[in-house]
């Protein structure tokens, strides 16, 4: 590949790990990151809507406007960073990045965004054609997607209407895998109702709200329902003196599933299951559900996904298709309709203290991004 500057790369993308932005304080990295583009000549909007999370960086859409027609490509990445991240530094040894193991380095997702930067500088000063390029910069994701979640569509479409086919670059691992799939998730709250009573002078006139719980739950199923389903239960809350018989006590979890019926369907037997055992005791019981994001799935039968393992294969990458447990931008963008994928770029030990990269990864996939841009000429 003609002119490709590593060093430039690793530049840009150093220059963003030393940007301190945790969740919901992004607003200096989306600054670095909208001069950049500025620069570049982008069409860019910002959706301001992290007033809705008490954030304070715009979710960050630019376009650059192509040469040749076509539908173009959406390329997205987050700007957040898990904590502890303040007064990194950066130790750079040969094929790994990493810190001194005090804080995390932030290349979750920050070397999704240097490749991303990077590529389309690349494709404009190499006057490269190219069909339009769309790119979506998100906050907040590490704490619930909260800039993909809050998006205000019907405002951004009246100045940016970006291409349905998304490229999400922020896959945990070496860059050989192509993510097309991905859970919805469902939180639930289980809340059950006893009687109250002195727990030493009238024991027998309670109902023990936490004794009903236990029991719920312990019949509930857990873990890994099958291969499409996953669920767990993360809280259980009752707090009471010794001396009194509780009469309110609550569950908390979360179903995740590759089908909607799927979700629904355990709901409904949770239900069956906390009004049976309520009811033997003389309790009662409800349950709550919210569904936290939605399914990420192919809208194109797997055609996008494949055509980007091909590319791959032009930068020496033998990729494959995966299925994932986890969720994304990527779930909420698909909510709107796009037709997302997510790539990696080496990011190892994310969320950890023990976070590195994998600098031959991120130019794999910076490679791989340069060569599907050139490849819709």
């Amino acid at each position: 590949m003609n002119n490709f500057n590593e060093k430039e790369l690793l530049d840009i993308l150093k220059d963003l790990l030393n940007i301190y932005s945790p969740t919901k304080n992004e607003k200096n990295v989306a600054n670095h990151i909208v001069k950049f583009l500025e620069k570049l000549g982008a069409e860019i909007y910002l959706d301001n809507s992290f007033d809705k999370y008490d954030g304070n960086a715009p979710t960050i859409f630019a376009k650059i406007k192509g040469t040749l027609e076509g539908e173009g490509v959406t390329f997205s990445a987050h700007m957040d960073v898990v904590e502890p991240n303040e007064g990194l530094k950066i130790i750079h040894e040969g094929n790994i990045i990493k810190t001194d193991g005090t804080t995390t380095l932030g290349g979750d997702d920050k070397a999704g965004i240097a490749a991303i930067l990077y590529s389309v500088k690349y494709i404009i000063e190499n006057n490269i054609d190219h069909e339009d390029i769309y790119l979506v910069f998100t906050p907040g994701e590490e704490k619930g997607m909260l800039g993909a979640r809050n998006i205000n569509w019907e405002e951004v479409y009246k100045h940016i209407n970006p291409a349905k086919n998304t490229i999400v670059v922020d896959n945990a691992g070496k860059a050989e895998y192509v993510a097309y799939q991905a859970p919805t998730c469902t939180n639930y709250l289980l809340k059950v109702k006893g009687r109250t009573a002195h727990a030493g002078l009238a024991p027998e006139e309670g109902i023990n709200a936490i004794k009903i719980i236990s029991e719920i739950v312990t019949n509930m199923k857990s873990g890994r329902i099958d291969e499409l389903t996953t669920a767990n239960v993360s809280e259980i809350n009752s707090k009471f003196p010794t001396n009194v018989v509780p009469d309110m006590a609550t569950a908390y979890g979360e179903i995740r599933s590759h089908s909607y019926e799927k979700v629904e369907e355990l709901l409904k037997e949770y239900e069956k299951i906390g009004n049976t055992i309520s009811k033997k005791y003389g309790g009662s019981f409800e349950i709550e559900a919210e569904k936290q994001y939605p399914l990420l799935n192919t809208k194109d039968d797997l055609k996008f996904a494949k055509e980007f393992i091909e590319v791959y294969k032009t930068v020496g990458v033998e990729a494959s298709l995966q299925v994932i447990g986890g969720g994304s931008d990527a779930n909420f963008f698909a909510g709107e309709g796009f037709n997302s994928i997510i790539i990696g770029v080496g990011m190892q030990k994310v969320h950890t203290t023990d976070e590195y990269l994998e600098v031959e990864e991120l130019l794999k996939t910076t490679k791989a991004l340069i060569e599907y841009l050139s490849q819709e000429a």
